[in-house]
Parts: C-alpha cells; structure tokens; sequence
C-alpha cells in the first residue's frame, strides 16, 4: 500500500480529533498485515468501506476506557456505559475521518463510503481478505490509546 493512500487517513484523524474533541495525537510505529491484527480486552471496532474507482476500508479501534472518554468529549456529556450515544458517536467519528481523508485524494468520481458499523467484543481479532495489505497506525492521547486500521488501494 502506497503512502500516499495512508497520509490522507493519518492527517484527517490527527485533525478531526485536535478540532473536534481537543485530542492531539501522537502516532506511533506503523505495522503492516495481510492477517489481520488481535484485539485485547473489551474493544469497539467503528468500521466504514469505502467503494468506487478507489476502495478500501478504515477501522477504529478503540479500548472500552478510551471509547468512553472519546464520546464524552465528542458529546459533551457524561456517559459511562457503552450504549447508543456512544456507538452514534464512534460511527460519526469513522464517518468523519472516511469523509476528510476521501476529500483529500482528489478522485475523480469520488469514492462512497458506506454506513459505518460499530462492533463491541472481547479479545478478537479482525481478519480481512486474503492478499489485502493493513497497515495498523497506532496513536497515543490523552484520552487513552487506540488504533487505526486501514486498507485502500486505487484502481490504476
């Protein structure tokens, strides 16, 4: 997966988090996978494709402490148990990130993004098509850690 598919991703969470939930974020070493990445303790995973001449799939993956505390900022309110208004507000955060990274790209029809889907398990772990190429972007705050899976490529 070329760089120049990742950036676009990378400087639209970094943003969107500075901006919206006064989160800035320090990324940390990137990981590639054909596999898929495993997931520890209670986890919510807010996923949302991407589709057309360009197609892809990005994914948050956030800790249970670190969800809970995103969504209180992104809300304003204080919620302390994983329920609608949290999985509202980590779908409109993958929404968001999809949205700004698709602008970036520059494609010509632009990209769709399909409804973002929330999923809320313990210890799992995500496996993706065979041949897909991850990369696993990994950010620090001060709202916790988490993070970012992405898979996009452009058809050329």
């Amino acid at each position: 997966m070329k760089a120049e598919y990742i950036n676009p991703f990378v400087e639209s969470i970094c943003n969107i988090f500075e901006t919206m939930l006064n989160t800035p974020l320090q990324r940390r070493q990137l990981r590639a996978s054909t596999d898929g990445f495993e997931r520890q303790g209670e986890t919510l995973t807010s996923i949302i494709g991407i589709s057309g001449d360009a197609s892809g799939v990005v994914a948050l993956c956030f800790p249970r402490d670190t969800a809970l505390e995103l969504a209180r900022r992104f809300l304003s309110s204080d919620v302390n148990e994983v329920n609608g208004e949290v999985t509202d507000a980590l779908s409109e955060l993958v929404n968001m990130v999809g949205g700004s990274a698709k602008a970036k790209f520059n494609i010509d029809p632009p990209p769709n993004l399909s409804m973002p889907t929330v999923i809320e398990g313990r210890d799992y772990k995500m496996r993706y098509p065979t041949k897909s190429a991850w990369i696993e972007v990994p950010f620090s705050s001060d709202a916790g850690d988490f993070v970012m899976d992405i898979s996009f490529s452009k058809d050329e």
